[in-house]
């Protein structure tokens, strides 16, 4: 585990899985007022969850802690506070991905009408993006639907 100039924290893990092992990256690339936003990477999957920083901002993060800045499978949201969806039509535009929603939390985000590609997800419902399987689940917060994610 390392942190890179105060700005992400860096973790590599290994998974046992059926069949081998899988290497799972975790960089967060921000966590508080101004922004929140974490990278989840194995060989074949890249996924950003939440996406509180500009793409530029994003793109800078992810490349001063040593990762690509392109190649993303999808963006996943946790909830609708400006702190973690402020990038997320500048990011979703830029890379070509499906947002990961929510259908309370989407209702309530204005969207930018090229914006297409959504995947409807609830607590309690897991769903697969590549080789990761991800378990959303409700948490409480101040926000219309907010999920966490195992």
């Amino acid at each position: 585990m390392k942190a890179l100039s105060g700005q992400a924290l860096s973790v590599r893990l290994a998974v046992i899985v059926p069949g081998g092992w899988l290497s799972v990256r975790i960089c967060v690339l921000g966590s508080g007022s101004k922004g929140n936003s974490t990278l989840v990477a194995t060989e074949r999957t890249r996924l950003l969850v939440d996406a509180g920083f500009s793409k530029k901002e994003t793109l800078r993060r992810l490349a001063a802690a040593g990762e690509s800045t392109d190649k993303f499978d999808a963006l996943i949201i946790s909830h609708d506070h400006m702190d973690h969806v402020s990038g997320l039509r500048s990011l979703a535009l830029g890379l070509k991905v499906p947002i990961y929603i929510t259908g309370p939390t989407r209702e309530v985000i204005q969207w930018d009408p090229r914006l297409k590609a959504f995947e409807t997800i609830s607590a309690g419902e897991k769903f697969t993006i590549g080789d990761l399987e991800i378990a959303p689940f409700s948490i409480p917060h101040d926000a219309v639907d907010p999920i966490a994610f195992t």
